[in-house]
């Protein structure tokens, strides 16, 4: 992308600037949605939407970051330079194509490099009729007292006990038990909530006002943290439908490419999942055909990703750790869903601008 590397930035507040700047830049608006606590830093939070296009186009792309907080330093590096590429806005505009870019989904989460909400909420398994009941994740049950012990680091009879869960049941199964999410531990890992975190609810003013006069909705979503380091796995994000799955393979995957992957079929780097985002789109567009991708790109090993995530957890729950000790495990949390070396974003661009131009090719097909 034209943008250029420059477009990624070290905090969330410059991150936001950049794409303020960007927005204007490109003769956009962009609407904040205030969030209600401040940053890392005691700066404000915000969901922030620019939407570049006719109101009333028949076809809407959208492109968000940080639905897991921290992974939006990858997500808004690409919003940004998409943002700043004269020739993909005018690809979009000479197609017809709405393009929505929401930066933030989670600035809580981005700005205090985590990956859950304020609500520590995973953002992507917040959403659920929660009048109904909710899954059970007896796996996670039974690791739950040892993915957030009582110190940091933890001892070796926890490590020794975790490596023999993992040596009984073997590294797949034991990210699937993690991080399939689990609605009974607050204070656990991967806890999709017991109601609607505020950026779900805030998400779904935006899709209500962006997308119900769409015919056609392409959704791309930027993730990071599984898979081979700077591979921008193409997961397939919709329900469990042949036609929508087979658009999605025609859209991104197609002759020649690595083919688009799916929760459903075990073809993915990612667990089977319930209480996903992109389900709001149904429900807040249901006049729309949906297309969605999540555009996962892999850091470090999973082991690794899942060591961090457990630190970052017992920093919540102990806010009086030594402020070495803190700046430690986030420093470890940002290695694990940033890369920060121009190799890993310049893979990133690269892909990332590939799938904006064939979302538009395929909204228009």
């Amino acid at each position: 992308m034209s943008g250029g590397q420059d477009a990624f930035s070290q905090t969330y507040a410059q991150a936001r600037g950049k794409f303020l700047a960007a927005a204007a830049a490109a003769g956009l608006r962009v609407e904040a949605k205030p969030h209600p606590l401040p940053g890392l830093e005691g700066e404000p939070l915000a969901m922030d939407v620019a939407r570049d296009g006719d109101p009333g186009a028949p076809t809407l792309l959208v492109v968000s970051s940080a639905c897991h907080g921290v992974e939006g330093f990858c997500g808004s590096g690409v919003q940004v330079a998409a943002l700043r590429d004269a020739a993909w806005r005018a690809r979009a505009a000479e197609r017809g194509v709405a393009v929505l870019y929401i930066h933030g989904l989670n600035p809580y989460g981005f700005s205090h490099i985590r990956r859950t909400t304020h609500e520590n909420v995973d953002l992507n398994r917040n959403f659920h009729d929660f009048a109904a009941p909710l899954p059970v994740n007896a796996d996670y049950r039974e690791l739950h007292r040892l993915l957030v012990p009582e110190r940091w680091p933890p001892d070796e009879a926890n490590a020794q006990a975790i490596a023999q869960y993992i040596a009984r049941h073997g590294e797949k199964a034991y990210q699937a038990a993690i991080s399939r999410g689990q609605y009974e531990f607050p204070d656990g890992l991967f806890y999709g909530g017991n109601a609607p975190a505020w950026s779900n609810r805030t998400l779904r003013e935006v899709l209500a006002t962006h997308g119900r006069r769409a015919g056609r909705i392409a959704w791309i979503d930027i993730h990071t943290g599984l898979g081979p380091s700077g591979v921008g796995e193409r997961i397939y994000a919709g329900r469990d439908d042949p036609q929508a799955t087979a658009r999605a393979q025609k859209w991104w995957g197609g002759e020649g490419r690595t083919p688009v992957t799916s929760i459903y079929d075990g073809s993915s780097s990612s667990a089977l999942l319930t209480g996903l985002m992109w389900t709001s789109v149904y429900e807040e567009c249901p006049q729309a055909e949906y297309t969605g991708m999540a555009l996962e790109y892999g850091t470090v090993p999973v082991l690794q990703v899942f060591q961090a995530l457990r630190g970052e957890q017992w920093l919540n729950a102990h806010p009086e750790a030594p402020p070495a000790l803190a700046r430690e495990i986030r420093g470890r949390m940002l290695e694990a869903f940033y890369t920060d070396t121009d190799a890993w974003r310049g893979q990133v661009l690269e892909q990332a601008r590939e799938a904006l131009f064939q979302a538009v090719d395929g909204l228009t097909s």
